[in-house]
């Protein structure tokens, strides 16, 4: 009777259409609402929200919104405040200024991209840099003699806690309340020498 399956999603809301096969030259103000594109414009598109570019979708001209999807065709110039999405089949080709990028596996971006905020370097005017001042030639420092190299220190005998070998003959202290009986990390066959 009852059914535990979650229901999908709702798709978002388009509010305006332009319908596959029309041609649209002019301008396109959308506001805040969406917008979805299956045909083709030749103009200017201007919107405060979503605008759609359908996978029959064409624009020639320039978009200025929000967030535009594209999986279809858009050449021109693109200012996009927050997100372009190009999916696997979008194209887009020409100069675009935008907030961030997400491109699809077979997404195509072609031409200019910069994002808001940051200068281009050609437009970026570098500091001068002051000149260093000229330095007079420091002589050459005149030669030591060679300092004879100290004779390395003999080394002490070995006795007790001066040889290299583990002293294995005193068990690890307990850890965190364990018994103390710890694998040494020794291969086997090995046997430690207890006669110091």
């Amino acid at each position: 009777m009852f059914s535990n399956k979650k229901r999908p999603e709702p798709a978002t809301a388009v509010h305006t259409l332009l319908g596959k096969g029309t041609l649209w030259k002019g301008e396109v103000v959308a506001g805040t609402n969406s917008l979805r594109i299956e045909g083709t414009i030749e103009g200017t598109i201007t919107s405060e929200g979503e605008v759609t570019i359908a996978p029959t979708g064409l624009v020639k001209g320039t978009i200025v919104a929000k967030h535009l999807i594209v999986t279809g065709r858009v050449e021109g110039v693109f200012r996009i405040d927050e997100c372009l999405e190009i999916h696997g089949t979008g194209i887009v080709e020409g100069e675009v200024e935008l907030g961030s990028l997400v491109v699809d596996e077979g997404g195509t971006l072609q031409g200019n991209c910069t994002r808001r905020g940051v200068a281009r370097a050609s437009e970026a005017t570098p500091e001068p840099v002051p000149a260093a001042p000229a330095l007079a030639p420091v002589p050459a420092p005149a030669t030591a003699p060679a300092a004879a190299t100290p004779a390395p220190l003999p080394l002490p005998p070995p006795g007790p806690g001066r040889n290299l070998e583990p002293v294995l003959d005193r068990p690890f202290p307990p850890l965190n309340g364990t018994s103390g009986a710890l694998d040494h990390g020794f291969a086997k066959g090995l046997e430690p020498k207890l006669g110091r």
